[in-house]
């Protein structure tokens, strides 16, 4: 049993080991347009996936052979867990050198050092977490854990600036997506990790808390400006007062807010005034929503590829701040885009809870 699981134990650090290289590959090859080495991680993505295979095997023959219980139970279920984290995080490696091929030789105003630190940050953690893993140290997982939300804080600051360079016209829209994939895909690592240092706390001690915070709902509406209708969808869900949702806005390219939007708001008695647009990729936690709601009928178009299990829904209706013309037109158009607004909020969150929601 225990040559078993020694060697249980060899094959995820060999596990960690591809996915680390990858990754460091992945970010190499994209610092210095090295289309050989961007080939060479796409194509070495297959061994990774090979490699989680012949650990699902093991585990399952473990299981069979052994019918172990309480903590060699917890630990077989860690690792296969464990095994399905590492696997993604090879995804995300793949993903980035991908990137690296479409977008070829960096502008010089995209700040390279910056990708080189979150990675080096994401695949430390990445370690880490694995060793963790190795020895069994319930303490350094927590430890490792913590470092998560230093990079989440360096992810959105990196985006924030390369959305920066592209308004300001020193970065093409084509190397715009890329590299906030890049960025994305490197703070999902972090989040891998993460979820390894969970399961090591299971392994450990038992304590289970991979899906804390998980009763809340996470919607996203989007359109192009977050300047309209977007800023009034978010604070007509927010004056719901629902305390198991998470309701946030951006735009395709933000713009300041719509004088307009805010007046008519405030009649209906809400303040957007202190709001301020950002862009999708300066949402913190992208990747958390579970539903995203186009207000424009070009958002699902740009939007980056969604998760599989992220609900994409288009309510597109025309921007009211468009319109010109008498001011009782206006208003018909902003009154127009409320009431619809407010009944489709309204129907979503519904369903969701089960139960009426109450009027403001």
């Amino acid at each position: 049993m225990q040559r078993d699981v020694d060697r249980l134990r060899s094959k995820v650090a060999e596990m960690c080991e591809l996915a680390e290289k990858a990754l460091r590959d992945s970010v190499t090859a994209l610092v210095e347009n090295n289309r050989q080495l961007s080939y060479a991680v796409v194509l070495r993505d297959d061994f990774i996936d090979e490699k989680e295979k012949e650990i699902d095997r093991l585990c399952l023959e473990f299981l069979v052979r052994q019918q172990p219980v309480a903590g060699l139970l917890r630990l077989v279920y860690s690792i296969i867990k464990i095994n399905q984290e590492l696997e993604q995080v090879g995804d995300y490696a793949d993903n980035i050198a991908r990137q690296a091929l479409k977008l070829g030789e960096l502008p010089p105003e995209v700040p390279k050092d910056r990708f080189v630190e979150i990675a080096d940050l994401s695949i430390t953690m990445l370690h880490d977490a694995i060793q963790a893993f190795l020895q069994q140290d319930a303490e350094m997982a927590r430890t490792t854990m913590a470092v998560e939300e230093t990079v989440d804080a360096m992810k959105s600051s990196l985006n924030t600036d390369v959305v920066e360079l592209y308004r300001e016209d020193r970065l093409a829209f084509e190397a715009l997506r890329p590299l906030t994939t890049v960025a994305r895909r490197l703070e999902r690592v972090s989040d891998r990790a993460r979820n390894i240092c969970l399961e090591v706390l299971y392994m450990c001690t038992g304590e289970y808390a991979k899906h804390e915070g998980s009763e809340v709902f996470r919607i996203l509406f989007v359109d192009r400006h977050n300047a309209c209708r977007s800023q009034m969808a978010e604070a007509i869900a927010n004056g719901l007062q629902q305390e198991h949702f998470i309701f946030a806005s951006a735009g395709m390219e933000p713009t300041a807010l719509d004088s307009q939007a805010v007046s008519f708001m405030e009649e209906k008695g809400y303040d957007i005034s202190r709001s301020a647009p950002k862009g999708i990729f300066q949402v913190p936690y992208l990747d958390h929503y579970q539903v995203v709601i186009g207000l424009d009928a070009d958002v699902q178009r740009a939007f980056p590829r969604l998760p599989r299990k992220v609900i994409f829904l288009d309510w597109s209706l025309p921007d009211p701040s468009a319109v010109e013309g008498p001011e009782e037109e206006v208003r018909a158009a902003f009154e127009q885009t409320y009431q619809f607004i407010d009944s489709h909020i309204r129907d979503l969150v519904e369903a969701v809870l089960g139960t009426k929601v109450n009027s403001r």
